[in-house]
């Protein structure tokens, strides 16, 4: 007969422990809250206090189920007062030894019967299990931060658990309002293997001065719609934890990508732990607050002294693809003249068309009128010869990624353009200065990687090369800003930010399922409802598509070398049997 939980207890009242008490008690589950002293308590209290109240004010809980939920809670500081508790549930830090003494010692206090689960997020759950006289009984129960409000829960099985106690901690779950996903007992679960790797990432990416916490953070964000970036939500988790995860997560596997970034245990061993201490990668208003004030590291936004910018009041683009289109549109909009060079004159129609269409649509929704869409449209000028470019400050090409299309193109318009113009590049993933060298001026070249659709996505990687002037990097920085768009500065290195962080966490995602370890719907399940991605992994290949994913993959190995990034042969496999994702009607999913 399953159980039906009516009293647990949670021991371990921090952000975490405080949240799934709260999570109980909000479905009328009676709770006893463990601490270990009464200054601890007290902080568990508080914040529990401080959760719920909010809640009341935003009307999201009324004053009688205020009432309600608190009066389901009993705090205390002796463990003796879980006997009668069906579950207990430890939140206490990630120390292994600890839970391990904790659960020995429930052994003493509660029922035969009753289920030990724990919250690890990282630590084996079956060598905790191992320190009770019945592992049996002994489950993981992880949620995710803050636990009232994200709807992930993973349910972790040891090989000793029994049935009975797994089918009846999901069902709990469930009844909890939460979305169970089941997985084996294997360092970091889903969420947080592939979660910390990429963070880990992103920090090593810091850490050798690749591209400024602002930029790798903004990239995120703004390119891939993350909802934190790298560096800020690490400042959340807490850098001590997240050492503890990665640590734990690197001696189980020996994935040499899960080895915490050196500077992480510098910045704990400096007691600069994030959000908590007042101070990470950022610093923070005090302990405990979210504000981000300005240090050392904060970028002023003014244009380096001695760098006189150059002047952009003309734009040529070359190109006539979506990219392409976009890109001249933004540009327009943005008030620039800006003349087009496609291969034929019907191309030339097709985009003049194409941002037409556009226009129209801004216009029918209210986000434009009229007279600016005229205004936009007068200011494209389309042709079908290069030469027409021989005037403009500023050229972006959005051709082929092809390197030779693109070295031919750049030799041309070195012969073409005035001396001074900034030529630019749109490409993803081919390195610029193989593009820069063909001219005679690589001082002039440098990567304006834009997103797809350019109209909408704000993000705009700005790539320098090693021969980039700085009065150029500076130029295109500050034109960025001019476009409306967010500007991320890093060199010239395969994958740039984006997709150097992005690809390999989804080939992760991949080597996960070809493992068996998890499904598909799973893992697209612990990423969008566990971490607040706005898409799995799985739907994001299938919707790239999967022969570009691992293009973009090989291109990363290459350069890399780092084995962790060499593609899986799973998504080799499925290239191989023209399953492209959903351009070719089946991927990781089929598509009607």
């Amino acid at each position: 007969m399953a159980r039906d939980f009516t009293s647990v207890g949670v021991i371990g009242l921090g952000t975490m422990g405080a949240g799934i008490v709260e999570v109980f008690a909000r479905n009328g589950i009676d709770v006893v809250a463990v601490e270990a002293g009464a200054e601890a308590l007290a902080h568990g209290r508080e914040v529990l206090a401080a959760s719920t109240g909010r809640a009341l004010r935003r009307e999201k809980l009324t004053q009688d189920e205020y009432d309600a939920l608190h009066a389901h809670i009993r705090y205390t500081t002796d463990l003796a007062d879980l006997a009668g508790c069906q579950l207990v549930l430890e939140a206490v830090p990630e120390q292994l030894e600890l839970k391990k003494e904790i659960f020995a010692r429930l052994d003493e206090v509660v029922s035969p019967e009753a289920v030990l689960a724990t919250n690890t997020s990282s630590l084996p759950v079956t060598e905790i299990a191992v320190a009770t006289r019945n592992p049996k009984r002994v489950v993981g129960m992880h949620f995710f931060n803050p636990a009232p409000v994200l709807q992930f829960v993973e349910v972790i099985r040891t090989v000793v658990t029994a049935e009975d106690v797994f089918d009846d901690v999901k069902a709990l779950a469930e009844r909890l309002g939460k979305q169970p996903v089941v997985v084996g007992d294997k360092a970091g679960f889903i969420a947080n293997a592939l979660l910390f790797g990429y963070l880990n990432h992103a920090v090593s990416m810091y850490e050798s001065r690749y591209a400024t916490r602002e930029d790798l953070d903004a990239a995120m964000r703004y390119g891939c719609g993350y909802p934190m970036g790298p560096l800020a939500l690490l400042d959340l988790i807490g850098l001590d934890t997240a050492y503890e995860i990665l640590d734990t997560m690197y001696r189980q596997g020996r994935d040499r990508l899960h080895a915490p970034s050196p500077i992480i245990k510098q910045m704990v061993s400096a007691g600069m732990l994030g959000r908590k201490s007042g101070r990470g990668f950022y610093t923070y208003a005090e302990p405990g607050s979210p504000e981000v004030v300005p240090d050392a590291q904060t970028p002023s936004g003014a244009v380096p002294a001695g760098i006189a910018l150059r002047e952009v009041a003309t734009v040529g683009v070359v190109g006539s693809g979506t990219m392409a289109t976009g890109i001249i549109e933004v540009f327009a909009k943005a008030g620039y003249p800006v003349t087009f060079v496609a291969r034929s004159e019907e191309k030339v129609a097709a985009v003049v068309t194409a941002i037409g269409r556009s226009c129209a649509r801004a216009v029918e929704k209210g986000r434009m009128d009229q007279e600016a869409a005229d205004a936009l449209l007068g200011r494209v000028a389309g042709v079908t010869g290069r030469e027409a470019l021989a005037g403009v400050d500023l050229v972006v090409e959005a051709v082929a990624e092809d390197l030779g299309v693109k070295q031919e193109l750049f030799r041309d318009l070195d012969r073409i353009c005035r001396p001074g113009a900034v030529l630019a590049t749109t490409t993803s993933s081919l390195p610029i200065i193989d593009c820069a060298k063909v001219t005679s001026r690589p001082q002039d070249v440098i990567g304006m990687h834009f997103f797809n659709p350019a109209q909408v996505m704000r993000l705009v990687e700005v790539v320098h090369t090693v021969s980039t002037a700085p009065e150029v990097l500076a130029t295109v920085q500050d034109l960025c800003g001019r476009i409306g768009k967010v500007a991320v500065t890093c060199g010239d290195r395969s994958g740039f930010i984006v997709n150097a962080l992005l690809f390999p966490y989804l080939n992760d995602a991949v080597k996960m399922l070809e493992a068996n370890y998890a499904s598909a719907d799973d893992i697209d399940t612990a990423m969008k409802t566990g971490c607040g991605l706005p898409m799995g992994p799985f739907e994001l290949l299938d919707v790239v598509g999967l022969d570009v994913s691992l293009a973009i993959e090989r291109e990363l190995y290459v350069e890399l070398r780092e084995p962790g990034y060499a593609p899986a042969p799973l998504l080799e496999h499925l290239v191989t049997a023209g399953y492209l994702g959903r351009k070719s009607g089946r991927g990781f999913r089929t598509y009607g």
